[in-house]
Order: C-alpha cells, then sequence, then structure tokens
C-alpha cells in the first residue's frame, strides 16, 4: 500500500479514536439527555464524521481489506488514548494485544497487494 494511503487512513483512525475518546470525556458524569450536548460531544462527532469521510475517500482507490484493516487500529489508538489521557490502567495482555494488532496490520497491509 503506498506511503499516502497509510497516512490517509492513519488520520482516518485517528480523528475516529479522538471522537471516541471526546464522546468519553463528554459523556462523563451526564445523566440527562440535554447534558449530553456539549462542546466535547459535539467536536468529537465532528472528529468522527471527519474520519468517515476520509475512509470513505480511501475506499475510492484502495482494497476494501486494506482500508478495513484499519479499523483495528481505531481501536489501538482509543486505548492508548484513554491511557494517556484518562488515566485508565492498561493491562500485560492489553500491551501485548496492541502488538498483535499491530502486527497484524503490518501484515495486511504490506502482503495484501
Amino acid at each position: 500500500m503506498p506511503f499516502s494511503s497509510v497516512l490517509l487512513l492513519v488520520t482516518a483512525a485517528l480523528a475516529a479514536a479522538g471522537g471516541q475518546i471526546l464522546f468519553k470525556i463528554g459523556a462523563t458524569g451526564r445523566v440527562g439527555w440535554a447534558e449530553f450536548l456539549n462542546g466535547y460531544i459535539l467536536l468529537g462527532l465532528v472528529l468522527y464524521v471527519a474520519g468517515a469521510v476520509l475512509w470513505i475517500y480511501a475506499l475510492s482507490f484502495e482494497k476494501l481489506v486494506n482500508v478495513y484493516a484499519f479499523t483495528a487500529l481505531t481501536f489501538v489508538l482509543v486505548l492508548v488514548g484513554a491511557v494517556i489521557g484518562l488515566g485508565e490502567k492498561m493491562s500485560a495482555p492489553g500491551v501485548l494485544g496492541i502488538l498483535l494488532v499491530l502486527g497484524g496490520l503490518y501484515l495486511l497491509t504490506s502482503y495484501n497487494a
């Protein structure tokens, strides 16, 4: 896969993961529907939609199997973002899982031309 496609898909994954983290921040401690209409949720929606638009654009010129593999990167980025930005804990199996996902993503995109 060309570097430009990888860069586009990493950007899409970062936007989607950033949106998910902002959803969590905006939702924490909220109970009433109106409380969910806040800046964090709205910015999260903007990022999430931007990621989806980039994803769709990548589908116009890359194989679905390659593009879809980058959804796994979103899981990794959300986990890392939760640990760094939200103070959540990561276990040793979680670290191993990240390494396995990244290794699988590398194999899928490097050898599935």
